[in-house]
């Protein structure tokens, strides 16, 4: 599993012109699936992003997780993550998983979030087209392989 998280003053999905989800400060989760992905994948990448310390402190050092801050996630699908872009022009994506095994796992990475102790975990919805707006933080952006993780 990979992720680009997205430390964000808020962002909203938008499907067909309505809004769908939206969260103040926390994390914007693009989540991809690879084939081979697993529920233990799921829960290491769930335990790794809900305690990472990457919110300011009162002297400006990044100390504080989501749960110091009350912070929310928006958890977004997102099979791109895994496009292979080494041969031609247009992005293969034989490495994503199918959406009957990735749709499962994403359902099962934000059960876990909550149970890593995020209280408010929103998400897009699978498959759809969606607009995803974002006041991005810092910028801090992180992309996480759950495969790197021990």
């Amino acid at each position: 599993m990979r992720v680009v998280l997205q430390r964000v003053n808020g962002c909203k999905v938008e499907i067909d012109n309505k809004i769908h989800s939206e969260i103040g400060e926390g994390f914007l989760l693009l989540l991809g699936v690879k084939n081979g992905d697993t529920k233990e994948d799921a829960v290491k990448l769930a335990k790794k992003i809900s305690g990472l310390r990457i919110f300011t402190d009162e002297n400006d050092k990044m100390n504080l997780s989501l749960a110091d801050i009350n912070g929310s996630v928006l958890v977004v699908s997102n099979f791109t993550l895994y496009a292979d872009c080494s041969h031609g022009r247009r992005p293969s994506f034989i490495n994503a998983a199918r959406p009957e095994v990735s749709e499962p796992l994403y359902e099962f990475f934000c059960d876990e979030m909550r149970n890593n102790g995020v209280q408010d975990v929103k998400t897009g919805e699978f498959g759809a087209d969606m607009k995803v707006s974002l006041l991005n933080d810092g910028p801090v952006t992180l992309v996480i392989d759950s495969e790197d993780l021990k």
